[in-house]
């Protein structure tokens, strides 16, 4: 079932970019390929782009405009949001019936305390980024 936002826009695009890649760009050179991966499929395509924070590399020549907390002020960046929440969510659920024991369908993959106790027994699975610190340093006193 569609949402609202996939029924009534112009156009709309998602891309999933997964964990070796997000290793290998990190995680905000890996958010803004996506954000260009999906420009780039717009149709039409846009002339302008709006984007939620403050960072983006410039594309094809389309101006654009950084915005903090834009999506609390612009409904096309709330709605850009609401697809990948909703997309991310989905993707969660997916590797959650693969890997119940993390409970990604709960904590969409943030590191609470249940996630990172799972990951302490069972170690990391194929889907966390290795480059993120999974768990916590443990310091010692030397007495």
């Amino acid at each position: 079932m569609k949402s609202i936002v996939e029924t009534t826009s112009i156009c709309y695009s998602v891309t999933h970019v997964f964990e070796d890649e997000i290793d290998s760009l990190n995680i905000l050179n890996a958010s803004i390929e996506a954000m260009q991966r999906s420009i780039l499929k717009l149709d039409p395509a846009p002339n302008f782009i709006s984007v939620d924070g403050n960072r983006f590399k410039p594309l094809n020549a389309i101006p654009y405009q950084t915005i903090v907390k834009g999506d609390g002020r612009y409904l096309n960046i709330a709605a850009a949001s609401i697809l990948a929440k909703t997309y991310r969510d989905i993707y969660m659920e997916t590797i959650h019936k693969e890997y119940p024991m993390y409970n990604w369908r709960k904590n969409k993959g943030y590191p609470t305390k249940e996630h990172r106790a799972a990951i302490k027994k069972y170690g990391p699975s194929k889907y966390h980024r290795k480059s993120f610190r999974l768990l916590p340093e443990q310091y010692k006193l030397d007495l």
